[in-house]
């Protein structure tokens, strides 16, 4: 059994970032959904580890879901690089069940690709305990969101994971949130200060503040 402290000395980190904070405050450990909403290198990604330790205490699989392969494959790397998970990739045929997935802690998939793997009955997907989409924005988007949105509601029909959003820019996010029964998770704290200015001849004028 891995603690969400034992995973942190891992990987040398000794202090939270303040959206990761407000995650586990909010019920991570405990598995209430959540939808969080912070800028781009704010650490979004851990709070997604974190969920997946509390479903490999519990024997469960959690899925990582993202719009992209490319993205898939960045992510792979990634989990796999921490050599705690055993992290599988699901996105391929969306004719295969894909059956060895079952031998995996958690699984970088496509949302067309769990969509398949759930129509085909794949066994594995009982065992779902956690369910993270990266750029849930997407559920707008004219072209994946329609699949996105109709998989998360077979997946909360079906299995009844701990549903995590993840994302930078999201229009609606209390509406989202009521939608997904989750609590909001919201913060504006970012790595890397950004200003806005005006490009005035050679120089830039920028406002009192930055955003």
């Amino acid at each position: 059994m891995i603690s969400v402290q034992d995973y942190l000395e891992r990987l040398g980190i000794a202090e939270l970032r303040p959206a990761q904070q407000k995650a586990l405050d909010a019920g991570l450990e405990r598995g209430r959904n959540l939808l969080v909403c912070s800028p781009t290198a704010s650490g979004k990604t851990l709070i997604a580890e974190l969920a997946f330790l509390q479903a490999l205490n519990e024997k469960k699989i959690s899925v990582y879901i993202v719009p992209l392969k490319a993205l898939a494959q960045e992510k792979y790397a990634q989990f796999t690089k921490r050599n705690v998970f055993s992290v599988g990739l699901a996105v391929g045929d969306l004719d295969e069940k894909d059956q060895h997935l079952h031998q995996h802690d958690v699984i970088v998939a496509t949302a067309e690709k769990l969509d398949s793997l759930l129509r085909h009955h794949a066994p594995w997907t009982a065992r779902i305990g956690v369910v993270v989409v990266d750029e849930i924005h997407l559920l707008n988007d004219p072209g994946r969101g329609p699949t996105l949105e109709i998989l998360l509601t077979m997946l909360k029909r079906i299995t009844r994971p701990q549903l995590i959003g993840l994302s930078a820019t999201i229009g609606n996010p209390e509406e989202l949130a009521e939608w997904l029964a989750a609590d909001l998770v919201v913060d504006d704290w970012r790595p890397v200060r950004l200003d806005k200015g005006v490009l005035v001849g050679t120089s830039v004028e920028f406002p009192d503040k930055p955003f």
